[in-house]
């Protein structure tokens, strides 16, 4: 793998960028012109310059993650002091079973940009065959995490914390189903958080934000001065709605049609996944990986939480529908009054409110133009014009003169 001196990752000799992104390898035309392209034909083989661009950059402070792929790392950028997660494969992954998935999660990100609710990407590179990618740090950990605590603390979310877990992910994943990508992997434990403490408000003469290092626990039921944000992470999975190349992932949140490769409703999948995050984060029992249990979810059953509503249970419900073109979409939950009553309302309903502004504003701009004529005519007729006035004398303008003469 190498990086041209436009940053721009190449394997092979061989340009890829994010036109090609998780699709054929086959379609890449390896003659193109670099005229056309606009980037310089020299590049730079990072594996052979001899030089660690993580030594030289990041001061490492601790292990924050460890999984299949690699490992992740709390470090502290040189130049900017900045705190940044930076991912490192365990192994060389050059021709391994790794190598796409590490791909793949580059190019996610590098199309996917910039979004509130998706762990944010800086750059990526590698170093003697292995791959590290450097991300966002969210200094609250990981929504498995919290799922954790609350069970060695025998407690659970409430209910408001849930819709605001569902929300945040939902718009999440409505951002990533608009750049024609999907998921495959939502889960608690690639649902990363960021808390800000806001200082107290006996602080005189402070409106400044204090951000937390991380170190202490979250505690829901007890972050009214830390809001959280909640952001979708580890795009290893990752693939295109309309070309997929699908990589199963945790088994115990892909839905039927996955396992029996039917991509036709690729997006549903990640709605059936986020009902189940959501369950488990609810205190809901660990999901098994097969045997009866399993099959009762995939036909629509989903065990009741004893703190959680009705609606909410329905909502859940309809999430893991068997049939995916029943589950709602990312952008029905966005807007759906259960989860977001203030901030978002039907299209019905603001298409009316636009059409009542629109009348109430053609009532005013009449009711303004007839104001305006009324003290026109008014003004008009407290100062007629000179011709128009009666009884009106000019001195030496046809002087009626008397004809009498006087003689002395």
């Amino acid at each position: 793998v190498y990086i041209d001196q436009n940053h721009r990752i190449t394997q092979e000799g061989s340009q890829l960028t994010p036109n090609n992104i998780l699709g054929d390898d086959d379609d890449l035309d390896e003659d193109m012109d670099d005229s056309f392209t606009g980037n310089p034909t020299k590049r730079i083989a990072l594996c052979d310059s001899g030089i660690s661009r993580y030594e030289a950059e990041f001061v490492e402070v601790c292990k924050i993650g460890s999984g299949e792929f690699g490992s992740v790392y709390k470090c502290i950028n040189k130049l900017d002091g900045c705190l940044y997660a930076v991912k490192k494969s365990k192994r060389p992954i050059a021709g391994s079973a790794f190598e796409q998935m590490a791909l793949n999660e580059v190019y996610a990100h590098a199309v996917l940009g910039t979004h509130i609710h998706v762990v944010r990407y800086y750059s990526a590179w590698s170093e003697d065959g292995h791959m590290i990618i450097q991300n966002e740090y969210c200094n609250g950990g990981s929504l498995a995490d919290i799922i954790s605590t609350n069970r060695t603390k025998y407690c659970v979310m409430t209910e408001t914390e849930l819709k605001q877990v569902l929300c945040q992910l939902a718009q999440g994943l409505q951002y990533i189903h608009s750049q024609g990508l999907v998921h495959m992997d939502i889960k608690p434990g690639n649902i990363f958080i960021s808390r800000k403490e806001v200082l107290p408000k006996s602080t005189p003469g402070l409106e400044m934000e204090r951000i937390c290092d991380g170190e202490d626990d979250i505690e829901f039921g007890q972050t009214i001065n830390a809001p959280l944000t909640f952001k979708i992470g580890d795009l290893g999975h990752v693939t295109s709605i309309t070309n997929p190349k699908v990589e199963e992932g945790d088994v115990r949140f892909l839905p039927v049609e996955i396992l029996q490769e039917d991509y036709c409703h690729l997006t549903k999948a990640d709605i059936f996944a986020l009902a189940l995050t959501t369950y488990i984060a609810g205190g809901g029992e660990a999901l098994p990986k097969n045997g009866e249990e399993w099959h009762k979810i995939r036909e629509g059953h989903l065990p009741d939480l004893p703190h959680v509503s009705t609606e909410l249970h329905d909502l859940l419900q309809s999430m893991i529908h068997p049939d995916p073109a029943q589950r709602p979409s990312a952008s029905a939950l966005v807007q759906h009054s259960l989860l977001c009553p203030d901030s978002k309302q039907s299209f019905t309903k603001l298409k009316k409110e636009l059409n009542v502004a629109k009348f109430q504003n053609a009532v005013l701009s009449r009711q303004l133009t007839e104001a305006r004529d009324a003290n026109q005519h008014n003004l008009c007729a407290m100062n007629p014009p000179a011709s128009k006035r009666t009884g009106s004398r000019l001195v030496g303008n046809r002087v009626n003169r008397s004809m009498s003469l006087t003689i002395y």
